[in-house]
């Protein structure tokens, strides 16, 4: 799992090196996630690397019923991962990612929510590891790790560990 959150580090190296007017205009969560897909996308060869990718083979992905998750379609149901890493047609869950901008407000516990879901392995196809992090301006500001429907204390204080190493914050 440490070779894929150092692929996560350097994407996000590569976002903050290269795409420093974003974050000096405040633009939306959206924006930024579609650049930092285009460098994760650089660091997994081979695999698919969708924003807002809601579909698991043919079928739509969908919470299990009593969520707390808001979703953007009529129904309410579906679920829109901000980044996955994943072979579509299989499918073949390796990683999602929540990108949160640090100016956002809406509970934390709405991405931490749908990160436990998306790792879970008794809902769906799911998700080997989930990542959570907060970007500010110049660092990020907060990073979580989840595997198996949980979060993992271990991985996360790793992580937050390579973030600070390359200078981009992290705590965890």
């Amino acid at each position: 799992m440490q070779t894929e959150l150092n692929k996560v580090v350097e994407a996000l190296r590569e976002l903050y090196a290269h795409e420093t007017f974003l974050f000096e205009k405040a633009v939306g969560e959206r924006a930024l996630t579609h650049r930092f897909a285009v460098y994760l996308e650089k660091q997994f060869s081979g695999w698919s690397v969708d924003c807002n990718y809601d579909r698991l083979g043919e079928r739509t992905l969908h919470l299990p019923h009593g969520t707390i998750i808001s979703t953007d379609d009529h129904l309410g149901k579906s679920i829109y991962p901000d980044v996955a890493v994943h072979q579509r047609e299989i499918p073949n869950n390796l990683l999602v990612i929540e990108v949160r901008n640090a100016t956002n407000h809406t509970p934390l516990e709405h991405d931490q929510h749908k990160l436990r879901a998306l790792t879970d392995p008794h809902i769906w196809f799911a998700y080997w590891i989930g990542v959570l992090v907060v970007l500010a301006g110049k660092n990020v500001t907060m990073s979580e790790v989840y595997v198996g429907g949980v979060l993992d204390p271990v991985l996360s204080a790793w992580f937050a560990g390579r973030l600070q190493e390359t200078g981009l914050g992290g705590s965890p």
